[in-house]
Formats: C-alpha cells, sequence, structure tokens
C-alpha cells in the first residue's frame, strides 16, 4: 500500500533536479543555474570542488537563482576506489571524500554521491566489500558532524548487483547517514527498477534518472522514456514506498530547449502518464 500521504496515482511529491554537468559549460554558474530554473527543474546535483573560490561562487549562484543544491556527486571513488589494494590510492580516494561532505555541508546539500568499490581482476568481490566498508566507517563520524548522508549508489563496477545485496550492503552499516542512491537506468541490464525500488524501500535517499535499451545485442543509454524501462511500474513502485526526495536527471547535456523537453519528459514520468 502507498505510505500515508501519498497517492497511489498521480503526480508524486519528488522534487525534479539536473546534474550539473548537463549545462553548458562554457556558461557562468549564475547563467547555468538561471538556465536550469528556467527550464523548470527545482534543484541542482554539483560535482566536488577542490577551489575554494569556485565554490563560493556556487553556493552565491545557487542562492541568487534560489536553485538548491540538494546532492554532491564524488568525483575520485573511480579513478581512486576505496576497494584498492594500494594504500595511496585509498587516501587519494579518502581525501576526495571528505572535501565532497565539506562541499555538501557549503551548498546546504543533504547527500554525497559515493560508487563504493569496483571489483577488478586483482580486487576481488569479498575483497570490496570488506575494504570499502572499512573505508566508509571511517567517513561516518565527518558525515554525522556535518550533516552529510553518504549515499552509495550502484553502478557498472561487477558490484552490488542485486538489490538484495545492495540492501544488505547498506543495513551492515546501521547508521542513518549511510543510505541508497538508486538510478534507475543502471540496474536495467541485470533487472527491474521497480523490483531495486520495492525491495530498497526506505534505504534509497536520493534517486537517478536515465532510460536504457540493448540494440542489436548493445546496451546504450538513451533519452528517457524511449527505453526499455516501464515508467508506470516505477512510478507505481515508487508511490508504494513512499519516496518524496529528489531525482536527478543524469543525461547528455544541451541547450535551453533540450532542457525544457528533459524536464517535460520527467513530469511524464512522475505523473505515472
Amino acid at each position: 500500500m502507498p505510505a500515508m500521504g501519498v497517492a497511489a496515482g498521480g503526480k508524486l511529491p519528488i522534487r525534479k533536479a539536473v546534474l550539473v554537468s548537463m549545462l553548458p559549460k562554457e556558461l557562468s554558474y549564475a547563467d547555468r543555474f538561471r538556465m536550469a530554473v528556467d527550464a523548470g527543474f527545482e534543484q541542482v546535483e554539483c560535482q566536488t570542488i577542490t577551489d575554494e573560490r569556485e565554490a563560493e561562487e556556487i553556493k552565491k549562484a545557487s542562492e541568487a537563482a534560489k536553485l538548491p543544491i540538494h546532492s554532491v556527486m564524488n568525483m575520485a571513488h573511480w579513478k581512486y576506489p576505496l576497494s584498492s589494494p594500494d594504500p595511496a590510492v585509498v587516501a587519494e580516494s579518502m581525501q576526495g571524500m571528505e572535501t565532497s561532505l565539506r562541499n555538501a555541508h557549503l551548498w546546504g546539500a543533504q547527500t554525497v554521491l559515493l560508487v563504493p568499490a569496483v571489483v577488478t581482476p586483482e580486487t576481488s568481490y569479498k575483497q570490496a566489500w570488506g575494504r570499502s566498508q572499512k573505508q566508509i566507517r571511517k567517513l561516518l563520524p565527518l558525515a554525522e558532524q556535518l550533516k552529510v548522508i553518504i549515499a552509495v549508489e550502484e553502478v557498472w563496477n561487477k558490484f552490488l548487483q542485486s538489490p538484495l545485496e545492495f540492501a544488505t550492503y547498506v543495513d551492515q552499516f546501521q547508521s542513518p547517514w549511510l543510505k541508497a542512491y538508486f538510478d534507475v537506468g543502471n540496474v536495467v541490464i541485470n533487472g527491474y527498477p521497480q523490483d531495486w525500488i520495492r525491495t530498497l524501500n526506505h534505504r534509497i535517499v536520493k534517486l537517478h534518472l536515465k532510460d536504457f535499451k540493448f540494440a542489436r545485442r548493445v546496451a546504450e543509454f538513451v533519452p528517457l522514456r524511449e527505453g526499455e524501462i516501464d515508467w508506470k511500474e516505477v512510478h507505481k513502485a515508487l508511490g508504494e514506498i513512499g519516496y518524496q526526495g529528489s531525482a536527478t536527471v543524469e543525461l547528455p547535456g544541451g541547450d535551453a530547449a533540450y532542457l525544457k523537453e528533459v524536464n517535460r519528459r520527467v513530469d511524464l514520468i512522475l505523473t505515472g502518464a
């Protein structure tokens, strides 16, 4: 049954956000954020910024445009995974997460997205699980201090490949500062988003929206509502678990007309059309 206050049909109480990398890089942050607002978006997800002046510029642009930054996408976890056997690589990854958490605190964001581990020929699944959890536990005190949730995401990293595993991984931390960042498109290669949503349930703190299909046995991401995702079922599942957070589109960038079209498609998804 839907959670109290969430209708079984109709528009979901989810705030629409755009990833900062989708906005034209040649524009100032102030102009980028105004473009996002004009396109109909309510929030933005930014990426890790190491330069303090740039971080302050982003904060001011967000405030001027009245476009809240709801999350920070950590940028160090692919090149420097927490699951690496190399202590120097892990140290770089931890520094990237600490910077991201402080960015989030400065900007008033609720979460930092983290790809927790990467399974490789040199790093087994078991090692990825244990090493990443060990390092994340070291980050949780800072997350609690800054009041920022670490949100781990399932990506194409050969890790957390089922909703049951993802739920178990999150639950083992037993912390309100560690939750799931669920990407609707990433799971289509080996599952069904609505199943993952129902299984992860209250663990989901943020959503990424993108679409996906197989063409001639080649996996590819496609425009929203043009892939294999059953968006009506996704809408139904989100209503059932009572999700009322943010949903960020993670797609290629484009101009103002393109962003308005993306926003229109998100509206159709959120209304169950």
